[in-house]
């Protein structure tokens, strides 16, 4: 008949081994999942059918009842952005050591993809990693109440977190920047809703005035190279010798945009990044960039939340931090003789994506000084990495 496609294959089941073995389904169970309670040569009999019959058990059903199910949820805000490359392979090391799953959602920069998302996973798993979350506080506490949660790149009093020390990080790229002879360093930020942004544009206003530097926010971007690319124009309109992008995305593109425009990086414009990513190093020139721990970020916040399954009654929490380290490569040098016709001819920039920038700094920045206002102090000083170094991130 057309359009009938036959009965659905269904694999073995434990009925089926059971009957093979003529022993009762509870006694499969139990050779499954307490082994130590079934004779062992009846053990061994039931899994060499079961072997032969292609069963496997299935260990999320039997976990449910429980709650106990091996399974930790790892929500990160863009999966195509290389930042997460590592944190992901750091976390599933971790997990996979203590025996654990990990299951990674991926929620597009959306604060509402990612609540649908915890909505699916939540009932799953027996915790919580959230990579750059962009929700907001008060969600995040009432997440912590429903399931042990760490968060990563951000710190909320009350849930644990793992962070990068961004205020360190951000202070070595300036000083690099003052030390070649810059005087005007421009922030390209990015969304509002990230904690880091808001702690890197305060630590760099700082630093600008203990280094008697002119520093200025160019707007908003989003965290990709398009971002980058927005940035360029904006910098074309409001210019500086040097430019410090929310993270290495961003850079890409900004020199990349800077290229397209006839401007020269770093003859006219000098280049960093932020988080050391994969390809970094590729770029042309490859970019300077302040090298974030990745591997150990992942593998440090699953730890953590290992620790809360521990926890049965309520306890001090407190915030990881994880040296950065400046990574000087060939996209900054001493500001030279500047080109204005790049300047001139550059078309308006489009409209900031997430709204325009404050003079007073961003709503994050201030959420920044309040949730962490010392951490600048809590880890040791990173010192430059030779040109073309990567960074050395700590044991994992």
């Amino acid at each position: 008949m057309p359009g009938d496609q036959g009965p659905q294959r269904r694999g073995p089941t434990i009925y089926d081994v059971a009957r093979e073995c003529g022993v009762a389904p509870s006694t499969v169970s139990r050779a499954f999942s307490r082994p130590g309670r079934v004779n062992a040569e009846t053990a061994a009999r039931i899994r060499a059918v079961a072997e032969t019959m292609g069963y496997r058990a299935n260990p999320l059903a039997r976990a449910l009842p429980t709650g106990h199910t091996s399974l930790l949820a790892l929500i990160v805000s863009d999966v195509t952005n290389p930042f997460f490359f590592e944190i992901i392979r750091g976390a599933e090391q971790a997990a996979a050591a203590a025996g654990y799953t990990v299951l990674v959602s991926d929620v597009q920069e959306s604060a509402q993809a990612e609540r649908q998302a915890l909505d699916r996973v939540v009932p799953l798993v027996e915790g919580v990693v959230l990579a750059t979350s962009r929700m907001s506080d008060s969600t995040i506490r009432v997440m912590a109440k429903q399931r042990p949660t760490v968060v990563l790149n951000r710190v909320l009093t009350e849930v644990p977190s793992v962070v990068t020390d961004n205020s360190r990080g951000m202070r070595r790229a300036v000083e690099h920047l003052g030390e070649l002879g810059h005087h005007t360093v421009a922030y390209a930020a990015g969304p509002e809703a990230s904690w880091a942004d808001g702690m890197r544009w305060r630590s760099m206003r700082e630093a600008g005035y203990e280094l008697e530097l002119k520093v200025r926010r160019l707007g908003r971007f989003e965290p990709t190279v398009r971002g980058g690319l927005d940035a360029a124009h904006a910098l074309a309109l409001a210019p500086a010798t040097a430019v410090v992008c929310y993270n290495d995305l961003v850079a890409i593109g900004l020199m990349r945009g800077l290229s397209s425009m006839g401007a020269r990086v770093p003859a006219e414009v000098s280049v960093v990044g932020f988080d050391n990513i994969f390809g970094s190093d590729f770029c042309s020139p490859p970019l300077t960039t302040v090298a974030a721990p990745l591997r150990a970020l992942g593998s440090h916040a699953v730890r953590a939340l290992l620790r809360e399954l521990g926890h049965t009654t309520p306890h001090a929490v407190r915030a990881t931090v994880l040296p950065a380290q400046l990574v000087v490569r060939g996209s900054t040098a001493k500001p030279g003789r500047r080109r204005h016709a790049w300047t001139k001819d550059a078309a308006a920039p489009p409209e900031p994506v997430s709204g325009p920038a404050r003079a007073s700094g961003s709503a994050s920045a201030a959420a920044a000084t309040a949730a962490f206002p010392s951490a600048s102090s809590a880890a040791s000083a990173a010192a430059p990495a030779r040109t073309g170094q990567p960074a050395h991130s700590p044991p994992a």
